[in-house]
């Protein structure tokens, strides 16, 4: 696992940068990238598929996790809010899989970025209420 000072790797960030999204959204898929990684390790030590990894488990990692010990100091404060986050981000990768027809364990960060590009537009030229994220 990267430092967590290493959110994203350069090039995920030149992919996220590159696109046409929003400050929040921006922040989506970023988030969505990132914890796709950490859910894909957490799966990986499991032998659990992504989309059966739960709360705890996440909480478990962040707890273990050495790279986020050495960055930030790590109380039940900060667990609860980090696994929310990581949580949170299912939503979106369940419903890019549904629609690149994959595993959540296959999706690339190409295909989350898009995903992103394609729910953005779809908010900006018709509604909130046309996509699927509510930023």
């Amino acid at each position: 696992m990267e430092p967590l000072a290493d959110f994203l790797k350069p090039e995920e960030c030149a992919e996220v940068d590159m696109a046409l999204l929003s400050s929040k959204e921006k922040f989506s898929a970023r988030l969505a990238i990132y914890a796709l990684r950490v859910l894909k390790q957490i799966a990986g030590e499991t032998g659990l598929p992504v989309a059966e990894v739960s709360n705890q488990q996440v909480m478990d990692w962040i707890k273990n996790d050495e790279s986020i010990r050495q960055s930030i100091q790590v109380d039940a404060s900060f667990e609860n809010f980090f696994t929310n986050l990581v949580v949170a981000s299912l939503r979106p990768l369940r419903q890019i899989a549904v629609e690149a027809e994959s595993a959540i364990e296959q999706l690339t960060v190409k295909q989350v970025v898009a995903w992103f590009v394609k729910d953005g537009k779809i908010r900006r030229e018709q509604g909130v209420d046309a996509a699927f994220l509510d930023l």
